[in-house]
């Protein structure tokens, strides 16, 4: 009997350690799988700050990341939307922040009023990546963009190999449609193009106006161009549904025939600029990545390893699109 009990005692005594060891082994199993920093069944949380979900390439951004996120079985992510207002979009990262994310993406509005609140991330602690347009000051953990001043230079010299095809050398007029004003954006587009095309003295600018990224306001803007310029070569719109509606207004006065249309973002869908340039209505566009694969590519390597230090900057590379590329591009 007593060797009964005692034989009792060292089976239990072994499932005991068998059911611990058990335990440990699968909490160890979670950790590898979130970095170590969640418990099991608590997702991350990341929310994105984008300034204006009505614009073309900021929804195809918003698609994506909801896409790429959804991807991650263990992260939490919404949106926020600032249509396109300052104040709005520092009121909503203000929010963000007493939420304590666990990492915070942002493509400001404009670059001097969100550098502020985005510091104010940066002290909480909150890891933050700013997506595609640049603050004043670095007040982000890393910055994924591409180079507006290389697409600019890019398109200028679109426009002046155009110019010299139809004249026999570098004279003729430029329409430029700006985006919003003082969005570096819409400067660095400007001078990466100028900086191709001022070269040539006989190359003029003869409007330049303001459409806000819209695509309604550029083809009003254009209209107003049209009355009063009887001669226009190139309309250069800084992004592809500005180039879209200048398109539209010239083709209302059966102009479009006597100038080309050349865009910024080369989106891909039926509305994108490939496709318009695939169709004739862009004479050519320029790729200007949505930088959101790279965006969720960093920040889940910093939600899951908390020994990972990312650049400082990463930028993303563009591509012309003319007609010779744009229905395999669109394939």
């Amino acid at each position: 009997m007593k060797k009964r009990v005692i034989w009792m005692a060292l089976v239990a005594a072994a499932l005991m350690v068998a059911g611990c060891g058990s335990k440990q082994e699968t909490a160890t199993g979670t950790g590898e799988q979130t970095g170590g920093t969640k418990e099991s069944g608590k997702k991350y949380v990341v929310i994105f700050s984008q300034c204006n979900n009505a614009e073309p390439y900021r929804a195809a951004q918003n698609d994506l990341m909801t896409k790429l996120w959804a991807e991650k079985g263990d992260v939490e992510f919404s949106i926020m939307d600032a249509q396109q207002k300052d104040n709005d979009q520092i009121e909503q990262i203000r929010t963000a922040i007493k939420q304590k994310p666990d990492l915070l993406i942002v493509a400001p509005n404009q670059r001097n009023p969100l550098t502020a609140v985005m510091g104010e991330a940066m002290a909480a602690g909150i890891p933050t990546i700013c997506l595609e347009r640049d603050i004043v000051e670095p007040n982000y953990t890393t910055f994924i963009k591409c180079d507006n001043v290389a697409i600019g230079k890019l398109a200028g010299e679109f426009i002046v190999d155009h110019l010299k095809q139809k004249y026999g050398s570098p004279k003729g007029t430029i329409v430029e449609i700006k985006g919003l004003e003082g969005v570096q954006a819409e400067k660095e587009r400007k001078d990466g193009a100028a900086a191709a095309y001022g070269k040539y003295p006989e190359i003029k600018v003869v409007q330049s106006m303001v459409a806000d990224w819209d695509q309604k306001k550029a083809k009003d803007r254009m209209t107003e161009a049209l009355n009063v310029n009887p001669k226009i070569d190139v309309v250069y719109g800084h992004n592809d549904p500005m180039a879209i509606g200048a398109y539209l207004a010239a083709k209302e006065k059966n102009r479009e025939k006597e100038m080309i249309f050349v865009g910024v973002d080369g989106l891909l869908g039926d509305a994108g600029g490939i496709a318009k340039v695939n169709e004739g209505v862009l004479a050519a566009t320029f790729i200007y990545p949505l930088c959101v694969d790279k965006a969720v590519e960093i920040g889940y390597k910093l939600l899951t390893d908390k020994s990972f230090k990312p650049e400082k900057e990463y930028i993303m590379p563009s591509e012309k699109v003319t007609k010779e590329n744009a229905e395999s591009l669109l394939k």
